[in-house]
């Protein structure tokens, strides 16, 4: 059976210049319409990201998790770095432990006082591998990073089923490597956390790219990732392909991927034009041809 990722889509976005100005003038109307709209593209979760939230984060987490539970079952992802909205926001939903706490970190402001209460409600959590020096360097800091994480939340009482770690996937336009060191800490995450799911900001790859260029990078991204059996990751569910990866639907184009990430070397003239545009954009975010945002047409 094809390797299936949950999809939690990420629209719902302070950052965004639909959703943004509703969320600040508490106007329902368009957060309702794309929660309707992203659970029909697919979206297993619907992450609501609130941002920092810091003049009226409490109020606003309890507003949009109520707003959007209103219109829509899906599961919710609540998305901010103000553990006190966080604790808001989950407290107001219909059923506190379905809501994903997108994130928790190793500051102790935040672990403090998201993890016991994460443990009280019965909530999973996203581990996100953020350190106190901030990006971990490579794949053995995020381990060492992961495992300190996952033992002070299982000392809370958070199983590793309810933990999805998130290693940070960092833009192609500051080069590939990080995207190697993230990629090779998924390979080692069951050996440290056995249970443990895993998650991922997918379009972080693609940011600071022109935005018609951005799903290519995104979806060959979501197909190397699939090799170390990701869980799940926060996706643009109106990017329809996209979804249909996530979904197993296009198991040749993720084989291919797959036969090159293990040293398996297509001849490019053999390719049909899909296939040739995976084998580019791969090449690029495997770090073996420099990016530029030409490289489809090299």
């Amino acid at each position: 059976m094809a390797h299936t990722v949950v999809c939690i889509a990420e629209s719902i976005n302070i950052m965004s210049k639909r959703i943004g100005p509703a969320m600040r003038e508490r106007n329902p109307l368009p957060i309702q319409q794309m929660a309707k709209e992203e659970t029909e593209l697919g979206a297993d979760y619907l992450d609501l990201n609130i941002g920092p939230a810091k003049k009226d984060g409490p109020e606003l987490a309890s507003w949009i998790v109520k707003v959007v539970e209103e219109v829509v079952d899906t599961p919710l992802s609540l998305d901010t770095t103000n553990p006190e909205a966080m604790i808001a926001g989950i407290k107001a939903s219909k059923n506190p432990s379905r809501i994903l706490m997108n994130s928790i970190s190793i500051q102790p402001e935040r672990l403090e006082k998201l993890g016991p209460f994460a443990a009280e409600v019965g909530c999973d959590v996203v581990a996100l591998l953020w350190g106190l020096e901030g990006l971990p360097r490579d794949a053995n800091e995020r381990a060492a990073l992961a495992v300190d994480l996952i033992m002070k939340l299982n000392e809370y009482g958070i199983p590793n089923e309810k933990i999805w770690v998130d290693p940070i996937l960092t833009p192609i336009t500051l080069g590939a490597e990080q995207i190697q060191e993230a990629l090779l800490f998924l390979s080692m995450l069951q050996d440290i956390a056995p249970g443990a799911k895993s998650t991922i900001g997918l379009s972080n790859v693609s940011n600071g790219v022109a935005s018609h260029l951005r799903p290519y990078l995104n979806r060959v991204m979501l197909m190397m990732l699939m090799k170390y059996n990701i869980y799940s990751a926060i996706v643009d569910v109106y990017d329809k392909e996209l979804v249909e990866i996530a979904k197993g639907k296009h198991p040749d184009w993720v084989a291919l991927v797959h036969r090159m990430m293990d040293g398996d070397e297509p001849d490019p003239k053999t390719l049909s034009p899909k296939e040739l545009e995976i084998y580019k954009t791969y090449k690029v975010l495997s770090g073996q041809t420099i990016f530029s945002e030409s490289w489809l047409e090299l």
